[in-house]
């Protein structure tokens, strides 16, 4: 990993020190080991491992997407989403969360709901609901928000950060498969209003991750956290596989991926695909009940490029 410069984008300020990564004169900082992020890198690369290399995530990075998923994917994200900021929100003066609480930056509950309206209509809050995956998933932040503030780092990171690393490229592809309106209709969960530099606010936001004052043992819970993140990721993704297998062989193509790289040059190993590639895991299928009930819909489903972006942001701090 490269070292990076961080500012803080907020008040205009350096980030303070306190007990995180060493600023040698130069503004330069140097990551230790023993950095949250370092240790997150760390600990969760078994699991990339484990992920990689399903069918799927191939299509996706050829730019070949399933028609009727989407939306699902939508749905998902908007009662983790929910979950996660209302506890965020309810913790926003503890003292391991109170330096990473960005509601007007990050927050995405509010751009999902505008997507799903867009999806499903006025109504939309009565045809959708959580899927069981996505329910133990919404326990378990429920949970820690009550118990153990300290774990809530673990999921705005993997999320917010790849929701950054990622989401503008998934957008893209989604934009063009699906011909959505270029005023980006359908799409606001990637559009980021509040951020004028995303790789700017990654710095800045694992600076001041680093810079936490937490002890060795609630470092390795976080990290631990983060692992269970994945693994509630891949149930919801499994869900979704399981799902597809139930559809019509609906395929829209968006065309090879590395169209809408830009810098990335064709580097596969950079592309968000490639990170939801190193995030997802084939192994979990939980459905039917699940798929009955969302197959019932009269106005269908669309893609799984929406949790494909959220999976992506599980292997962020890995690629960058």
């Amino acid at each position: 990993m490269s070292a990076a410069r961080t500012e803080d984008a907020v008040d205009g300020k350096s980030a303070a020190n306190g007990g995180g990564p060493v600023r040698p004169e130069g503004g330069v900082t140097i990551l230790r080991p023993t950095d949250l992020s370092e240790m997150l890198a760390a600990g969760t690369k078994d699991v990339h491992e484990k992920a990689e290399n399903t069918e799927f995530v191939k299509d996706f990075l050829r730019g070949r997407i399933r028609k009727e998923l989407f939306k699902l994917g939508h749905v998902a994200l908007y009662f983790t989403y929910s979950a996660m900021e209302e506890e965020l929100e309810r913790n926003k003066d503890h003292p391991d969360l109170a330096a990473l609480y960005f509601p007007h930056e990050l927050h995405r509950r509010d751009a999902l709901a505008r997507d799903l309206q867009y999806f499903y209509g006025e109504d939309w809050q009565d045809q959708t609901g959580p899927s069981p995956a996505t329910r133990r998933y919404v326990e378990r932040i429920r949970q820690i928000g009550r118990e153990q503030p300290a774990l809530l780092v673990a999921h705005a990171y993997t999320r917010y950060m790849g929701d950054l690393s990622g989401g503008q490229v998934l957008r893209k592809v989604a934009q063009r498969a699906m011909k959505l309106p270029a005023t980006g209709e359908g799409l606001s969960f990637y559009q980021f209003d509040g951020i004028h530099s995303a790789k700017a606010f990654k710095q800045l936001y694992r600076s001041r991750m680093n810079e936490l004052e937490l002890d060795s043992h609630t470092k390795q819970k976080i990290v631990e956290e983060a692992v269970l993140a994945f693994h509630f990721n891949m149930e919801i993704f499994g869900e979704l596989e399981e799902v597809g297998k139930t559809l019509e062989d609906d395929v829209l193509d968006a065309g090879p991926a590395h169209g809408a790289h830009g810098e990335m040059q064709g580097d596969v190993s950079q592309c968000p695909y490639y990170a939801a590639k190193m995030a997802a895991s084939g192994g979990s299928s939980y459905v039917c009940q699940m798929a009955v009930t969302m197959l019932r819909n009269p106005s269908g489903q669309v893609l799984l490029a929406a949790w494909i972006a959220a999976l992506a942001g599980l292997a962020a701090w890995y690629l960058m």
